[in-house]
């Protein structure tokens, strides 16, 4: 992996974070290019990073070993179709697009592909993200190790069996950081609410987020129940809290909301 070249086809914050991470690990910058129509996003890519860049796809991912495809699934089919005059025959193809099945690509590409698809989540941007991972068998263990060194750039990562099992990740993981935001945004509007000031709900409950984050991870010996009524006293305040979450049927609603998520994943498959 010191040795090759990779082009990210598309600048905006996902490929940003990947780039952000490999450079602090060392990857050497001379072997990193990214491409994108806007010049703002590729001058402060050269800025921070001191990475290649330019607006010729094709160019660039001639003279990359990796490719990285990070444009948005209804661009996907166009950029790919762009690149399939290429040889590809040497080079590993890596998506981060959700929602696109490895077939589809391959009729994209109408050629012989090595494509992983992975599925990034926004912490990534920051070094504690999660990337759910599948390659089928024609994908060789140097390859797999290459997208494991970009993709852990960022933060953890999981290898999946089935590219099914990718929309799950997208519903526990890719998605899952909006359900959080949604969940502290909701206790800093109630904390505001009842007259504290934004600043310090917000303080209070992300700080409390973050805390029981660091709980589950540090006590994997211990079950989500056995945390949470390590919490709940009985008939007390946090036991009334937690009562009348059960009662608003917290669990149905967040099953019913990473159904959908799944849902819109298998459309985006047929669609895109």
């Amino acid at each position: 992996m010191t040795q090759a070249k990779v082009c990210f086809i598309g600048a905006g914050n996902m490929p940003r974070s990947i780039i952000s991470g490999l450079v602090a690990h060392g990857y050497p910058t001379h072997l990193v290019h990214a491409t994108n129509p806007s010049v703002g996003k590729l001058d402060a890519l050269k800025s921070d990073f001191n990475i290649g860049i330019s607006h010729d796809n094709i160019a660039a991912a001639n003279d990359a070993d990796v490719i990285v495809l990070s444009v948005k699934p209804q661009l996907m089919q166009t950029v790919c179709e762009q690149l399939s005059h290429l040889d590809l025959s040497d080079k590993l193809l890596i998506t981060i697009a959700a929602g696109i099945p490895v077939a589809r690509y391959q009729a994209f590409f109408k050629q012989p592909i090595k494509l992983i698809r992975t599925m990034p989540n926004t912490p990534t941007q920051i070094g504690v993200g999660m990337t759910g991972i599948y390659a089928d068998d024609s994908i060789s263990a140097d390859h797999k190790q290459i997208c494991e060194t970009l993709m852990k750039s960022g933060g953890e990562i999981v290898w999946v069996n089935t590219e099914d099992e990718l929309n799950q990740v997208i519903a526990l993981a890719g998605s899952s950081p909006a359900y959080f935001f949604l969940f502290i945004e909701s206790m800093i509007a109630h904390g505001v609410k009842t007259g504290m000031d934004e600043q310090t709900a917000r303080a209070l409950a992300q700080q409390a987020a973050l805390g029981a984050a660091q709980m589950v991870i540090q006590n994997p010996q211990l079950s989500l129940a056995e945390l949470r009524n390590n919490v709940t006293s009985k008939g007390g305040t946090t036991a009334q809290a937690v009562e009348t979450l059960e009662q608003g049927d917290l669990r149905g609603l967040v099953d019913q909301a990473m159904t959908n998520c799944i849902k819109r994943a298998e459309e985006m498959a047929k669609t895109f």
